[in-house]
């Protein structure tokens, strides 16, 4: 089970929505605004910004990311899509 870092809690209270660890297979996050799911949001075969900082240094971690939005411009402006909150709460 992913373990929620408190860099995705502070993300998720910016957005005034609720996160919580994902009862869906492979996902790592269920996100919830006013009591009703959303939407699951990251592959819990990936990793994330937290994950990136704690495990390879910050320098890397800001890498990934920037790899992260290139890869994901697309649909990392929708608001309300899982891409839009993977995009704001993971990375």
């Amino acid at each position: 089970m992913y373990k929620i870092s408190p860099y995705s809690q502070k993300q998720a209270k910016k957005l005034n929505v609720l996160i919580k660890s994902s009862t869906v297979k492979n996902k790592k996050i269920d996100v919830f605004k006013d009591g009703k799911k959303v939407v699951s949001i990251g592959d819990s075969r990936y990793k994330d910004y937290p994950t990136y900082i704690k495990e390879k240094g910050k320098a890397f971690a800001d890498e990934r990311r920037k790899l992260y939005k290139q890869r994901h411009e697309a649909d990392r402006h929708k608001q309300g899509t899982a891409g839009f909150y993977a995009d704001r709460i993971l990375w």
